[in-house]
């Protein structure tokens, strides 16, 4: 998990075709229990030079990617796991999934507070969907927390504060007045991307906003 919170040498590796002085921004707007997530975080996190990391109620936006019976659990699954294998990523379905995580979710709420989003969410749904554990067991989230850098007195404190709650729900009712129907979803500027499948769609319209406001 070493390599979860070095993302500035990351950053400086990337994309050499970078507009110089005008960074790329976006907003990635996620539900920590969708594999989904997992399968678009890296790829956002390599490809927008500034991401605000927005945790979003699945439930709130009536989410495609939260099944909420046998079909649909079946359905998701296939999807993702082909998804995963065209990606090239390892995944591990974690044992109580589908299942919410709220105390994880108001984490990343505070996680991305303290400028610490995208190493919480990349460590957060690594456990989650790489190693198959379940992110509200407070052991699992206290090593997401650790590898993130984040002070897990302050993270256990943010894992019981159901205030947070409301801002992860006005983030949803936000995309659903863009018309979005799933997470995750990408906000650049004039756009909204929802689905784990347009994170590239997302990067070039920020990119081409990026050279012509330079």
């Amino acid at each position: 998990m070493g390599d979860v919170i070095r993302l500035e040498d990351r950053r400086a590796r990337r994309r050499p075709d970078a507009v110089a002085g005008e960074p790329v921004r976006a907003e990635f707007l996620f539900d920590l229990a969708s594999p989904f997530t997992y399968l678009a975080a890296e790829r956002v996190e390599r490809a927008f030079d500034q991401v605000t990391w927005t945790p979003a109620c699945a439930r709130t936006l009536r989410c495609a990617a939260m099944p909420a019976n046998d079909r649909e659990i079946d359905a998701v699954m296939a999807h993702a796991t082909e998804r995963a294998a065209a990606l090239r990523l390892p995944l591990e379905w974690p044992e109580r999934w589908p299942a919410p995580v709220p105390a994880a979710m108001r984490v990343a709420h505070y996680a991305d507070q303290q400028g610490k989003g995208a190493a919480f969410v990349l460590a957060a749904t690594r456990l989650a969907f790489a190693g198959g554990f379940h992110l509200d067991d407070p052991e699992i989230l206290t090593e997401a927390a650790a590898a993130a850098g984040l002070r897990l007195d302050m993270c256990l404190q943010a894992a019981r504060e159901d205030r947070r709650d409301g801002a992860m729900e006005a983030a949803a009712r936000r995309l659903l007045g863009a018309g979005a129907d799933r997470l995750p979803a990408l906000a650049v500027e004039r756009g909204v991307f929802w689905g784990e499948d347009r994170v590239g769609d997302a990067a070039a319209t920020a990119r081409l906003h990026a050279v012509a406001r330079g």
